[in-house]
């Protein structure tokens, strides 16, 4: 993520994600279908999550993460055609190469195409006995994401508000869209916005709300199947100096209040499941 010159200010005071998460909670109990339901990981998954090769600093992300848990809410299996969008440093990349690699295929999204040179490259070339079939394209339009309907699952986490800075939210859903198929899922994880506050249309410090996000994947012509709160935060009241950057791992401020942002912990995030029609 790019740290913003600019962050919005939110105006609520403290307390109100928790306020508004148990709203939401009541105003939602008829639509109770759409919860997620108790999710048990394969023991594949287990496996790929636990494997020692995995980088230490991921490694201990998986407790703000729940790798298992979101994979799982998201259906993956081990012979799907998977997508990932802006994988940046390869969290995601370092579970799902390894548990796609005999079965299915895995194929990483870049804003531009990597250089030998890159973090990503480097990891991908240091260990061939689980990142060999790595896929690589960009969404730059330059090539094509994937073949039409070619694709079970496309994932993209914490990435939306980025697309929306840049003005190219709409198409980029769409492209997600044509590659999909029929029947096939969108998984999307955001930092969530103050519901309370309008969205900024740029998204500058980071946070959207999660009713824009739904908009905008229903614009592209995806339905909505499914939401979680296995991501959620109360601590994060989404009003920060430094916009969403502020809370770890990216710690903005560097050493300013440093404890005080690592007790609070990674954002507050949604997590969404969306299906192109059949």
């Amino acid at each position: 993520m790019t740290i913003p010159q600019t962050a919005r200010i939110r105006s609520p005071g403290p307390g109100w994600r928790t306020r508004a998460l148990l709203s939401a909670a009541l105003s939602l109990a008829p639509l109770a279908a759409w919860a997620a339901p108790a999710l048990t990981p394969s023991p594949a998954l287990k496996a790929a999550i636990a494997d020692p090769a995995r980088s230490p600093a991921f490694v201990a992300r998986d407790g703000a993460r729940h790798p298992a848990q979101e994979l799982t809410f998201f259906g993956l299996k081990p012979t799907q055609s998977v997508l990932e969008i802006w994988p940046f440093g390869g969290y995601w990349t370092e579970i799902l190469a390894p548990y796609l690699r005999n079965d299915g295929t895995y194929t990483i999204a870049q804003p531009k195409p990597l250089t030998p040179d890159a973090p990503l490259a480097k990891k991908l070339a240091a260990s061939p006995q689980l990142y060999d079939k790595v896929r690589v394209t960009v969404t730059d339009g330059s090539q094509p994401l994937a073949p039409p309907d070619s694709v079970d699952l496309v994932l993209t986490f914490r990435n939306l508000h980025n697309w929306m800075k840049a003005g190219e939210a709409p198409q980029i859903l769409a492209s997600f869209y044509r590659v999909l198929k029929p029947g096939g899922i969108l998984g999307l994880e955001e930092h969530r916005g103050n519901r309370h506050v309008p969205q900024d249309p740029q998204a500058k410090d980071g946070y959207v709300n999660q009713d824009t996000a739904i908009a905008l994947a229903k614009q592209a012509g995806f339905v909505l199947v499914s939401t979680s709160e296995m991501d959620a935060n109360p601590k994060d009241t989404a009003q920060w100096p430094g916009g969403v950057w502020t809370l770890p791992p990216t710690y903005a401020l560097k050493d300013k209040d440093h404890a005080k942002y690592a007790a609070i912990g990674e954002a507050d995030n949604f997590v969404l499941k969306f299906r192109k029609p059949s």
